[in-house]
Formats: structure tokens, C-alpha cells, sequence
């Protein structure tokens, strides 16, 4: 009997709780939805599809681990992957490091420092579309404003098709891309420099340490856990870039800016191959996610 009425009160409890939880469950469910409609479904969808060989239209054959053999053996895979690489390395150094040198430069409260803030801010607002199209008007080699820059101060020799030369192409795209992103970087530096512990600070001067040992030891570990933050954001977007460099390039000339989102693209889209698209995007995803993982764990034991 005291079972029964045991059993009966946890019922009620259970049911109880659950009519306070609905509030906040419908609150969550629209988001749920979408999030399940364009990621979870996509997702599973791309894994199903990397087992078979379908071209878009007709039936698919299902084919087990083929696209996934198929990688180790594809040269342009791992020269989009070395792209990548480089994208990943340079594109998270030099923004952060800009970003950096410009906060310190302004963090005791430079004049017009809210100018400043809205003008390196003002490319990331811009769509990635637009950027890439004013960055091609740029490096136009016939009219492009650096080319005339050059020609007027006196190095008309260096003046080239630079998003037509294989070995400039790369590193102008990247150009473009660490000016539309650096502004993001520094206002969250900035943000976190607000919670600097200026004693610390004060302390290392007064212990005789210059301008540099101060940034270094103890203004960028208090800022850790927003570098972190930083990091591992540029981290995914270096390995899932796509936008900007299709725009400009389409990962051309030839392979020169081939990276896996525009050969996935490619593979997926142009050469109807949806079977090897789809692998090609899961390493993408795997990828950034193992990278990101790795950064914040390495992150996390450093301290």
C-alpha cells in the first residue's frame, strides 16, 4: 500500500514539474525547429549521402566507403586542404595581432576613440558579397585603386592582375578577408580589456617592467579567455570559408585559391558528383570541429 501511494506522489511530482517545464519548452521549440530543419536534418542527410554515388537526378547507388577511399587518393583534396592551412594560420594571427596592437595603442582612452571603433568596425558589418566585390574592384589590374597607387609612387613594376597571378592570388584574397574581420577582433579585445586588472598593471611598473613585458605578461593572460573565444571562432571560419573567395576567384586562377568549401562546392554543385560533395563536407565539419576542440583543450591545460 505504501508502494502504491509512493508510486502515486512521484507521478504527481513528475507531472507537476513537467507543467512548469512547458512554459519553457515552447518558448525553446521554435528555435529547436529550426535549428533541427537546417542543421540536424542536413546533417544527417550529408552523411547518408557520403555512402552513395548519386548525380543529382536518378538513383543513387549505395557504395559504402568508396568517397571515403577516394580522399587519401585526390591531389586537389589536399592542396584545397593546404590552402586551408595556410588561410587558417595567417587569417588568425594577423587579424588577432592587429587587433591587439590597436587596443593597447587606444585601451587608456585615446581621443575619438569611439570613431576609431566604428571605422574598424564598419567591414564587418558589410556583407562578405560586398566586400569581395569592392576588394575586386581594388585589385582590377587595369583601373584597380592599388595598382595606380603603386604606378603613382613609383613602383609601377609591381603592379599586376593580382587575383590573376597563382602566386598572389592566395595572399591578396586573404588580404581582404583579415580587413573585413580584424574590426570584429578589436572591439572584443577592447571589451575585454575593460575587466584588465589595472593593479596588476601598476604592480609590473612599479616592479620595473617596460611598456612590452606589461602587454605581454600580464595584459594578454588576463585577456585569455577572449583570445580563446577569438581563436577558436577564426578557427572554424578559416576551414569553412567560402563566400568571399568564390566571389573573387571562384578558386581559381586555376587551383591557386582552391580551399574544401570551394571544392566541395565544385565536386557537389558543377561536376554533379552529390555523393563526394557530401564526404567532402563532412571533413570540412569534422575538420573544424576537431581543430577547435583540440585549441581549447591545449587552451584549457595551459592554465
Amino acid at each position: 500500500m505504501a508502494s502504491a501511494q509512493l508510486a502515486k506522489g512521484s507521478t504527481q511530482l513528475r507531472r507537476r514539474s513537467l507543467r512548469k517545464a512547458m512554459p519553457g519548452y515552447a518558448f525553446i521549440a521554435p528555435a529547436f525547429l529550426l535549428y533541427a530543419i537546417f542543421f540536424i536534418y542536413p546533417f544527417i542527410i550529408s552523411i547518408y549521402y557520403s555512402f552513395v554515388r548519386w548525380s543529382g537526378a536518378g538513383p543513387k547507388e549505395f557504395i559504402g566507403l568508396a568517397n571515403y577511399q577516394r580522399l587519401f587518393s585526390d591531389r586537389l583534396l589536399w592542396q584545397a586542404l593546404s590552402h586551408n592551412l595556410v588561410w587558417v594560420v595567417v587569417g588568425t594571427v594577423a587579424p588577432i595581432a592587429i587587433a591587439l596592437l590597436l587596443g593597447a595603442l587606444m585601451w587608456r582612452g585615446a581621443r575619438g576613440m569611439l570613431v576609431f571603433r566604428i571605422i574598424y568596425f564598419l567591414p564587418v558589418v558589410l556583407a562578405e558579397v560586398v566586400v569581395a566585390i569592392i576588394w575586386n574592384w581594388i585589385y582590377h589590374p587595369l583601373f584597380g585603386a592599388l595598382n595606380e597607387l603603386l604606378a603613382a609612387i613609383g613602383l609601377g613594376s609591381l603592379t599586376r592582375g593580382w587575383l590573376g597571378d597563382p602566386d598572389t592570388a592566395l595572399i591578396a584574397v586573404l588580404v581582404t578577408a583579415i580587413w573585413s574581420y580584424f574590426g570584429f577582433a578589436f572591439v572584443i579585445i577592447m571589451a575585454g580589456l575593460q575587466d584588465v586588472n589595472v593593479d596588476l598593471v601598476e604592480a609590473a611598473m612599479i616592479d620595473g617592467a617596460n611598456g612590452w613585458q606589461r602587454f605581454v605578461h600580464v595584459v594578454i593572460p588576463e585577456l585569455r579567455h577572449v583570445l580563446t573565444m577569438i581563436t577558436a571562432f577564426t578557427l572554424i571560419g578559416g576551414f569553412n570559408v567560402f563566400v568571399i573567395i568564390f566571389i573573387m576567384t571562384q578558386g581559381g586562377p586555376g587551383t591557386a585559391t582552391q580551399v574544401i568549401g570551394t571544392y566541395t562546392y565544385r565536386k557537389a554543385f558543377q561536376e554533379s558528383d552529390i555523393g563526394y560533395g557530401a564526404t567532402l563536407s563532412l571533413v570540412m565539419t569534422t575538420i573544424s570541429l576537431v581543430a577547435s576542440y583540440l585549441f581549447i583543450r591545449l587552451r584549457e591545460r595551459s592554465e
